[in-house]
Parts: C-alpha cells; sequence; structure tokens
C-alpha cells in the first residue's frame, strides 16, 4: 500500500538529517547558507561559480526600501496586533506578478522564445496586449541591481544564450522611445536558466532572498513605531456619493 507522502529531498539516516544525501549535521560551518539552498532546490552541490552566482542574486534582492507592497503588508500587519509570523506571511502574500512573482513566467518566456527569435516574442506579446515580464521598473531606466549580475555573470561564466537573449528583448522593446529595462526579475530568471533551474524555483528564490528583509522590517516595526498603523483623513481623496437621506 502506497504511502501518504514521498519524498527524495529529506530522511534521517540514523538519527540524523540529510538532504539528498547529504547530513547537515556535517556539511554546518562547511557549505555556505547559498551552497545549502542550491542544493536543496536543485539535488546536488553546486560548483564554486554556481554557488557564487546564486550568492549574489539573493544578496542583491534582500531588500529594495519600505515601499514595496511586502513591506507595508508586513508592517502593517503586525501593528494590528498579529505576531511575527503572521506579519512576515503576510508579506509574503503580497509578492504578486508585479512585485517579485515575474521570474517563474520570465524564465517559461525565455525557455519558449529563445529559439524562436526576440522579434517573435515580442510581436506575439504586441498582439496580445500583454506585459512582457521581467523588464520595466518604476524606479529605474537602468536597474542597477541587474548591471551588477550582469557584471557577475561574465565573472562567473554565465553570460549565456538566455542573458543575451534577455538583453535582446530588452533593446527590442526599447526601440519605441520608452526605455524597458531589464529588471532584477529578468536578470534573475536569465541567470536561473543558465544554472538550469527549472522555471517552478522562480517564485521561491525571490521569497528565499526577501524573507530576511521582511523580518527585519516587522522587527524595526515592532521596536520602534506604535499600533496602530492608519491612514489620517487628509491622506485619502473622497469622491463617493455626498451625504444623502
Amino acid at each position: 500500500m502506497a504511502k501518504p507522502y514521498r519524498t527524495s529531498i529529506t530522511t534521517h539516516v540514523e538519527g540524523k538529517p540529510h538532504v539528498y544525501g547529504y547530513g547537515l549535521v556535517d556539511i554546518a560551518g562547511k557549505a555556505s547558507f547559498s551552497k545549502t539552498i542550491y542544493l536543496i532546490l536543485k539535488g546536488e552541490m553546486p560548483d564554486k561559480n554556481s554557488e557564487a552566482m546564486l550568492d549574489a542574486i539573493l544578496t542583491i534582492s534582500i531588500d529594495h526600501g519600505v515601499e514595496p507592497a511586502s513591506v507595508v503588508a508586513a508592517r502593517n500587519i503586525y501593528s494590528g496586533g498579529s505576531p511575527v509570523q503572521a506579519a512576515v506571511a503576510g508579506g509574503i502574500l503580497a509578492l504578486g506578478e508585479f512585485h517579485g512573482g515575474a521570474i517563474e513566467q520570465a524564465m517559461e518566456n525565455f525557455k519558449k522564445y529563445e529559439p524562436l527569435g526576440v522579434k517573435r516574442l515580442v510581436d506575439d506579446f504586441v498582439r496580445r496586449g500583454e506585459r512582457v515580464s521581467g523588464f520595466g521598473h518604476r524606479l529605474y531606466d537602468v536597474d542597477p541591481r541587474t548591471q551588477k549580475l550582469l557584471e557577475l555573470a561574465h565573472e562567473y561564466g554565465f553570460f549565456g544564450k538566455y542573458v543575451k537573449f534577455a538583453l535582446k528583448v530588452e533593446e527590442e522593446l526599447s526601440k519605441g522611445g520608452k526605455k524597458l529595462p531589464l529588471n532584477i526579475d529578468g536578470i534573475t530568471a536569465a541567470l536561473l536558466l543558465e544554472m538550469d533551474f527549472n522555471p517552478k524555483v522562480g517564485k521561491g528564490i525571490f521569497i528565499i532572498a526577501r524573507t530576511p528583509g521582511l523580518v527585519a522590517h516587522v522587527v524595526e516595526e515592532a521596536l520602534r513605531e506604535k499600533p496602530v498603523r492608519r491612514l489620517s483623513e487628509k491622506d485619502v481623496e473622497y469622491d463617493g456619493p455626498r451625504p444623502r437621506k
């Protein structure tokens, strides 16, 4: 009779936890957290350059200010009296298509269209009236995080076909006049494909990267701010009906 769950990821051997055959007790103090993240997501230990590339992606994505929806959500939830875990979970739930959730779709797009060419991708999305995931940013004409990861991609040997394709898409999308830069989601998507990650990992990578930042913001909210956060009347524009009988 089949058991209700099965996994190839983790088990206990002689009373110790193992991930894909590696004893966590044995590798603690030897393997970095980024290396172990690569292991548990990929099923194998990374080489030195793969570890460094993933570490750079996680480091550069750890936080991006107090303004993003995930941070606002996490701090507001905590300020209402919820515990830390609920506030952080709420922040993670605020990660969506337009905030950190585009990596998986960008990976799928790059994987599908790289053999077909840039023009085919752009023409298909224009015809459907859809936004191409991984491009454009509210603050940046050139995303400095992308530029740094491109530099490191050269250094670590990951400036391959998907990264080159993403840059060609950026060039094509920007021909209309408005600059649509390859953003952090887009470059992360291309680099994860270069490392042969499955697209299903995409959103998870951003969650892993951003969670420490959310924890930090929730703790800061706890230590520095009074409950309860709320907008004042002067911050709200009412455009509904006037009082009526």
